[in-house]
């Protein structure tokens, strides 16, 4: 059995098809690696694009908060 090599990130976005937060990258965190959402698999974007949604930050305070906490672990 392969290692996992990836893992899951919170972004302010929610996933067009189901509603998440959480989505799944390589742990690598190349410019051009896919991300998708953790509970779907449906494909958002490249991680790059990813790191600017959280760099510009989610939408209200809540969101701000449960992003920080999903986040700390990854950071």
């Amino acid at each position: 059995m392969m290692p996992d090599i990836s893992e899951d990130i919170r972004l302010p976005v929610a996933c067009p098809s189901c509603g998440s937060h959480l989505y799944r990258v390589s742990k690598v965190h190349n410019p051009d690696d896919k991300v998708f959402c953790a509970s779907c698999k449906r494909f958002l974007c490249l991680y790059h694009e990813a790191e600017t949604l959280l760099e510009q930050g989610p939408s209200d305070e809540l969101e701000a908060m449960i992003e920080e906490v999903v986040n700390r672990r990854h950071h």
